[in-house]
């Protein structure tokens, strides 16, 4: 059932009163000084209304693409806001366990939502026949929030249809390494892509975003955007983390993420604490575990100290999953001491 779930919920408000978060995605140590520095040098332009050129013109050149297959949004979820208002499907299909706010969007604007479950038996891996050949609408993340699994770019294809809308939410593709299922940038009929600045460079509270598209897709999607939807601040951090001293930097990010997932991963198989289970290849800055009494674990942790993602909000899971972000050694260590104690 459609309110089976809490679509609203986010992890966001897993954290806070001095809890170490492992609840929220967003790299640690961000946002980097140099980025800093760039959107506080904006901040003498606020007089004037935002222009857009110079920042949509680097993040073209980021993916090699002309400016009019860009459109900067106020980071992600305004991207879907703008799906659900610009397009009238007939079958939409969102395919989860996955981030919620696309299939929030697409039921706050009316629209009717069927969703594919990928099952954990399957590694939580798309097979494209499970998709509905009617679909003129079907959302996807790559890699997938909450799962971690980055599908292979072929069977995104396969979903590609002359009469279909493919969202493909890449939040999370910079932090793989080479970002090697990405279609960033292909020439796929009806793909949209959805890219977001907010997890490598640690700027959720500035809200920067964008779509890449077509240029009749951004034209439609733009129809439906407000005057100005992008500050100022934030086109400066746009045009910051488009240049190839950032993307080198986000490559280094992306090795850094893998080799402490790895670790996470290893620590969390250990002989003593809460059996653990895995499914899938996890490839995203966090992890998906399956444990018993996971819900409560989590508050014993929060007791703690430490804050983790509940499962039992995206649809396809439930109450005994955990997700849990990748972080630096030091705090994966102090957090696996505190997941062992609890077991005693």
């Amino acid at each position: 059932m459609a309110d089976a779930f809490d679509l609203e919920h986010h992890g966001d408000l897993e954290v806070g009163g001095g809890l170490v978060d492992l609840a929220v995605n967003v790299r640690v140590g961000t946002p980097p000084a140099w980025l800093v520095d760039e959107i506080t040098g904006s901040l003498s332009d606020l007089a004037s209304y935002p222009r857009q050129d110079a920042a949509v013109a680097a993040v073209a050149a980021r993916h090699r693409v002309t400016p009019d297959r860009v459109l900067l949004t106020a980071g992600a979820a305004e991207a879907f806001v703008l799906i659900a208002r610009a397009f009238r499907p007939r079958h939409a299909v969102v395919v989860h366990p996955q981030f919620t706010e696309p299939e929030a969007a697409l039921r706050s604007a009316g629209h009717l939502v069927d969703r594919v479950i990928l099952r954990p038996e399957d590694g939580f891996v798309l097979d494209p026949r499970a998709v509905p050949a009617d679909a003129d609408l079907v959302v996807i993340g790559n890699p997938t929030n909450p799962t971690s699994v980055l599908h292979r770019a072929d069977d995104l294809r396969e979903l590609a249809r002359p009469d279909r809308i493919l969202v493909v939410d890449e939040a999370f593709m910079d932090a793989v390494p080479g970002e090697p299922e990405s279609l960033a940038g292909a020439s796929i009929p009806g793909l949209v892509v959805i890219r977001s600045l907010t997890k490598t460079w640690g700027l959720a509270g500035l809200r920067v975003g964008y779509v890449l598209a077509a240029p009749g897709l951004i034209e439609q999607l733009a129809a439906v955007q407000p005057h100005w939807p992008v500050s100022t601040p934030a086109l400066a951090a746009a045009i910051a983390c488009s240049n190839e001293h950032a993307v080198a930097e986000a490559a280094q990010a992306a090795l850094d993420i893998e080799r402490q997932r790895a670790y996470l991963l290893d620590a969390l198989d250990g002989p003593v604490g809460p059996r653990v289970t895995t499914y899938g290849v996890p490839r995203a800055p966090f992890v998906l575990v399956q444990v018993e009494g996971a819900d409560v674990l989590r508050e014993a942790l929060r007791e703690r100290g430490f804050a983790v993602r509940r499962g039992d909000t995206f649809p396809g899971l439930g109450p005994d999953w955990l997700r849990i972000a990748v972080r630096p050694e030091e705090i994966t260590e102090a957090f696996v001491k505190v997941w062992r104690d609890l077991r005693g």
